[in-house]
């Protein structure tokens, strides 16, 4: 059951079906693809639910989502083009690593066991960067013709990038819901050491699953 969860990463059958089958450009397909996978990625959303945990200012959730994006986007056209493989479950691990990263910075361990954070910005560059190479890794599974292959990569980044702007807005809208109340401080603690939690299973499946392939 472990190595099935580990692979799953939001590839249903008739997903998988289409992509092991497709030829030439497919626009609207793989947009819908790439929005679909980040919509129901709950590793990628974890992550940035951390990232925008205590980001208050429209400006600073921009900022560090577009450097998620750019991370995200260059290793995910890089790894797929220049066919540079890695490791499924190991990727996919260290996207785990990244949801605990984020919510033990949130808490403030980093301070406590450093005397200060890591930049959180570079921080968010270069796990954006891990997360574009396990998008990368999901579609060199498919082993995907050449031809159209660029035109339906910039089709599937947008779609994730149109995923992304659809399941952050949800995400804000209940975030700025809840910090109008108390409990927002009073459970955060308790929210960031769940999300280091979730970080960890997903590390655990991911690890395990790797051991046992």
């Amino acid at each position: 059951m472990v190595p099935e969860m580990a692979l799953a990463h939001g590839v249903d059958d008739k997903t998988r079906v289409f992509l092991e089958n497709n030829t030439g450009v497919q626009f609207i397909p793989f947009l819908y693809i790439g929005a679909k996978h980040m919509v129901t990625g709950y590793d990628h959303l974890l992550f940035l639910l951390g990232v925008i945990f205590f980001l208050y200012r429209p400006k600073d959730i921009l900022l560090y989502v577009s450097m998620f994006t750019i991370g995200h986007s260059l290793t995910l056209l890089f790894g797929v083009i220049a066919d540079v493989g890695v490791n499924a479950y190991i990727i996919d691990a260290i996207i785990g690593l990244s949801v605990v990263y984020k919510g033990f910075d949130n808490l403030g361990g980093f301070k406590r066991l450093l005397g200060h954070s890591p930049n959180p910005k570079i921080a968010v560059l270069i796990f954006g960067l891990f997360h574009g190479f396990g998008l990368a890794t999901k579609i060199q599974e498919f082993s995907l013709p050449q031809d159209g292959l660029f035109t339906n990569l910039i089709a599937f980044n947008i779609g994730v990038e149109l995923g992304q702007f659809t399941a952050l807005a949800f995400i804000l809208l209940i975030i700025s819901y809840w910090r109008r109340h108390k409990s927002f401080l009073k459970f955060s603690t308790t929210t960031n050491t769940l999300l280091m939690s979730a970080g960890f299973m997903l590390m655990g499946y991911q690890l395990v699953g790797f051991a046992v392939s």
